[in-house]
Parts: structure tokens; sequence; C-alpha cells
């Protein structure tokens, strides 16, 4: 399933965003005031009233700032979140303040967006309100709905509304629609905020010989960026797009993992930066998850080599770095790791060699009958644990034939099985290593689809 559609809440402060987040999720997520350190379940949420489900971001509980801090960088950064990520934008007002400064100036930064934006006249708690709606008109968005947040009033109008704006469910965005064959190969680079991907992307144009015009992706950040090496057609995928404004590094957080996770399902392989200096952190790791979940190949990508000083303690320093990776990614170790300098393009070549070497690998394919006495012979050389007074036992597994024209197909293996509850993950990585160790599959994850079967 891809990822649902997002719809961000903006609007000053005090105008019942939060109500209208915790009205639509259906639960109480407090947020009171903006902090530091504020979780990202508490800013982010799924709605599912309606026809389509959609993720509910609520800006008015992220970032933060001093006392002292301009509007205007509050609004602009606000916008810019809005941005980024939504599919759709609720810009909620207050009808009992009626239209403010602080409105207009939002919704000259709105209207910049060109992306769907429904007017939420908030606190229309009675009947003498309702008309403060008209008074918003003024805005210059069309559409308007009267709501209270606090009462539920106008709540199934405003879902409605939504719904009706909600991008089509689709493919995958930038799909080609010529042969399989001439699509290009989607490699997403991504990694928390300035780890270096921007660098990256600048550093692999340098070698394009057909230098083509960047293409807008489905989100203003998420920039498919076309590059061909030697003959060789790839889509990258830049995910850098949203920089810390004034004290929103929070914001900065929750969006740039929601933005990777858009950008690694659309990859057909993903290059994970970390940040050679800072190690791997706890986004890092986040992100990485993503990528597993997602089930797709991988390269590690090590960046910021030239910041390594001095060069005789650089083998040591990326030993550290290393160990880091292999402990904390450990659920990667498929994933090759490349170290190189975005900056200097030292080792540039590296990362293509890995992909290309994935490519190849992913062509492999094992025949039925090696692959079963293959697994018959780790499971004799390592019999599965008992649990209660049952055994796993594999009897027959086929590798799966992948859908044409994938670029980089996923080797995945078919095992019919006497209780699928039975193969637990320790010994499936213990399966995996040994169909490793066979055919390599470099860079990519190896997947067991299970299918009960009673023995005959």
């Amino acid at each position: 399933m891809g990822t649902l559609p997002t719809v961000a809440i903006v609007g000053r402060p005090n105008v019942g965003k939060s109500a209208l987040f915790n009205r639509l999720v259906q639960r109480r997520i407090a947020i009171v005031h903006d902090q530091p350190g504020v979780t990202r379940d508490r800013l982010v949420a799924e709605c599912n009233a309606g026809l389509r489900s959609f993720t509910v971001v609520d800006t008015g509980g992220i970032g933060g700032g001093s006392s002292d801090e301009r509007f205007e960088e509050r609004v602009r950064s606000e916008a810019d979140l809005a941005m980024d990520m939504a599919d759709v934008i609720l810009f909620v007002t207050d009808a009992k303040d009626g239209v403010t400064p602080v409105d207009q100036m939002l919704a000259k930064e709105l209207r910049k967006t060109r992306k769907p934006i429904i007017v939420a006249v908030n606190k229309i708690d009675h009947e003498r309100h309702a008309d403060a709606e008209a008074d918003f008109s003024s805005l210059g968005f069309p559409d308007l709905v009267a709501i209270s947040a606090a009462h539920g009033r106008g709540i199934p109008e405003l879902l409605e509304r939504v719904q009706h704006e909600l991008p089509p469910e689709r493919g995958e965005p930038g799909e080609q629609t010529g042969p399989p064959a001439d699509r290009p190969l989607r490699l997403a680079i991504v990694g928390r905020p300035n780890v270096g991907k921007s660098s990256l992307i600048n550093a692999i144009l340098q070698d394009q010989r057909t230098i083509v015009s960047d293409v807008p992706g489905t989100t203003r950040d998420a920039v498919d960026v076309p590059y061909e090496r030697s003959g060789k057609k790839f889509l990258l995928i830049d995910t850098a797009g949203i920089r810390p404004r004034g004290k929103h590094n929070t914001s900065v957080e929750v969006f740039s993992v929601m933005r990777s996770e858009k950008s690694i399902e659309r990859a057909d392989v993903c290059a994970l930066l970390i940040d050679a200096v800072d190690g791997v952190t706890a986004q890092d790791k986040k992100i990485a998850g993503l990528i597993q979940k997602n089930e797709k190949p991988c390269i590690v990508v090590v960046n910021k080599l030239d910041l390594v000083k001095p060069p005789t303690k650089v083998r040591d320093f990326l030993n550290g770095v290393l160990g880091q990776i292999r402990t904390n990614l450990f659920f990667l170790s498929y994933a090759p790791i490349d170290i190189l300098s975005a900056e200097t393009r030292e080792n540039l070549d590296r990362l293509f060699n890995s992909i290309e070497k994935i490519e190849t690998h992913s062509q492999r394919v094992i025949g039925t009958g090696q692959l079963n006495r293959l697994l018959q012979t780790a499971m004799e050389q390592h019999p599965p644990p008992l649990k209660g007074q049952r055994r796993l036992k594999i009897l027959y597994a086929t590798q799966l034939t992948p859908a044409e024209g994938t670029p980089v197909p996923i080797p995945a293996f078919l095992l019919f099985v006497n209780h699928p509850e039975l193969l637990n993950d320790e010994y499936r990585r213990y399966l995996e290593a040994k169909v490793r160790d066979h055919a390599g599959f470099y860079g990519l994850p190896v997947l067991f689809r299970l299918r009960s079967r009673r023995e005959e």
C-alpha cells in the first residue's frame, strides 16, 4: 500500500488547529504549546473518516521559537511546511477575531503553493456566528467551510471537501508510459537534514553528459532529476527541500521522515546517507527502518569524508563509523557501505559501481531443485528450534518470478511449510544467510513468503 495523502492544518496561533486535529483523528492528542522534543505521533496521525484515509499534520504543534520571533518568519515557516508535504491544506481561521493581518500574510504565502486550500472558519459555535464565514472570502480562497472544532459542527462537510480534493489514487508517481525496458532506474537519495543529499546530487550531475531540466515530482521538495551515465538512464529522487528556519528543528525531523518514506516507496534503489562526522543518529535509524519496511535494495553512503582529519586517523575514525552502522543498522546488513565525499567527489564512482552490482545480482535465479537442496542441507546442519512439540519443516520452495519490466527485482522465495508461525526471526536470518552464501544478492533484501501446506 502506498503512502497516504497528507493534509496539513495551518493557521496563526490560537485559532483551534490542535482542536481540529483531535477532532479529525477522533482522539485527544494534547498539544499545549511549541516545545523541543515533541514526538512524531503527537504531530502526525491518521484520519480514517470517509472513503479514503489520509495523514493529518498539525503544524501548530511543530517547532517553536522565542517570544520575540517575528510573526512574518513564523508564518513563512508554517507555509513552507505545508508546501513541502501537503496534498491538501486546511487553513484554519477564527470567526470571532475576523480576518487579521496575520491571516492575510499567511494567505499570501499559501497561495504560492498552488495546492488545494480549504479555509476552515472555526469557532462558529452558535447560529449567530454563522454570518462571520462570509468575511473570510476576502482571503481569496473560494472553498470556505464554517466549523466548530470544539463541538463538531461542520466537520462532516469539511471532510467531504477534503475527500474531494485528495489526489487521485494512482500508480507510481513519475512513471513513464513507454516500454518497461525504457524506464530509468529510480535512485532515492535519502537521509536526515544537512547530511549532504543536495551536495551528492550536484556532484553526480557534474558527470552528466546530457543535461536535462529538473522535473517537479509529487511534492515541491521531491524533485526528480533525469540523469544518464554511460548510456544508463537514472531518475534521481532528490528529497532535499526543507531547511531549518529559526528553531523549527523538530518539524524538520518529522517532515524529513515523511518525505523520505514517500521517496523510498518510489525507489528501485535507496542510497542512505550517513554523516561521517556525526555517525549514526536516531533519525538515521528511523529512515533505515523505512527502507527495511519497504523491502528496498540499499547502499549506505558515508558522506563528508573530506571533514575527517587528520588523514593519518581516517582509517581508525571510519572503522568506528562502520562499527556503528553494523551495530545500529543491523537490519540492513545486506546493504554495502560506500565512503565518499560529495564535496570533493572523492570515491563517487563507487556508488554507481555498487548500483551496477546490485542490478547484476538482482537478475540471479536459483533453480528450484538447487534451492530445495540448499535449504534442506541448511536445516540438517542447524535444525530449526522446537516450539512446544513442533518443529518447522520446509516441504517445498521456489523462487518467485518478478513482475515484468522491474528494473531491480527483489529475490523472493515462496516456502511451503507445515506451520508458518514456527519460522522465527533468528532462523529466518540463518536461512537468508545460507541463500546469500550461495547466490550473493549484493545490496538486496532476501524475502521469504510462507504458505501453509500439510505434509502428505
